[in-house]
């Protein structure tokens, strides 16, 4: 899949100021619990990012993923290795390119423009999850937010999951709406096909700011009833299949 330099350089834009802006958050306290990560601290989020980092890396340096995974890095500092990983990624990003032939979980999109764009949604979502720690959220850049409300229902809802592979069987079709686009997705016990545009019946629709969306969509943001109309089980049915096809 082709990605125009342009998007490249705005998905590269958004990963290096959010994963600085984590570092940041880092700096306040790693001990602090993350509220909507249930278990984790702020320690864990960074070390978590580092570690998707540090995968990303030898996908891009081999072309595929790593035989032996993960590494042992029990004896790194937490803000020494992640301020050294958001480094290199973005490096490594730049060197590679956007054609690199290279694993990935799309089957859509081998190359490594994929990464771009999964490296900037990646790092904005554990970046929101630091700062709900620390009670200091701020905005979600509206066009990465748009796009992430894409990816997570066309890349992780709509991927190329195996048939039974759910424990929320929905059926319902649902619709997403933000800032003049919209997401209808069709839901059954097996699939979720989501097309753009606002075609067809639906059981409920779902409408907002796209960073309240974005959030809520990965769980991040509770979901204002008046930001909905239609079945609001429905509603509450195909969140539950979501977070389970976005873990």
């Amino acid at each position: 899949m082709s990605l125009p330099p342009e998007r490249a350089d705005f998905y590269l834009a958004c990963l290096q100021a959010d994963s600085a802006r984590l570092a940041e958050v880092g700096r306040l306290g790693l001990s602090e619990p993350v509220p909507s990560c249930p278990g984790w601290t702020v320690d864990d989020v960074l070390r978590h990012v580092a570690m998707v980092y540090l995968h990303k890396l030898e996908v891009l340096r081999t072309g595929a993923r790593p035989e032996t995974w993960p590494p042992n890095l029990d004896d790194r500092e937490t803000l020494e290795l992640y301020d050294e990983t958001r480094v290199a990624i973005a490096e490594a990003l730049v060197e590679a390119g956007t054609e690199r032939p290279t694993w990935t979980f799309s089957p859509t999109d081998e190359t490594s423009a994929f990464w771009y764009r999964r490296m900037a949604q990646e790092t904005v979502v554990h970046r929101v999850d630091a700062e709900l720690a620390h009670d200091v959220v701020t905005p979600v850049d509206r066009e990465l937010a748009l796009d992430g409300i894409d990816e997570i229902l066309t890349v992780m809802l709509g991927g190329p999951w195996e048939e039974g592979d759910t424990k929320h069987p929905v059926d319902a079709t649902i619709r997403i709406t933000a800032e003049g686009r919209s997401w209808t997705v069709r839901l059954d016990a097996t699939s979720a096909t989501v097309t753009a545009g606002t075609d067809g019946e639906v059981d409920a629709e779902v409408f907002g700011d796209p960073d309240d969306l974005f959030l809520w969509l990965w769980g991040r943001h509770d979901l204002n009833l008046e930001q909905s109309a239609g079945d609001d089980d429905a509603v509450q049915e195909f969140r539950a299949r979501l977070a389970e096809a976005s873990l």
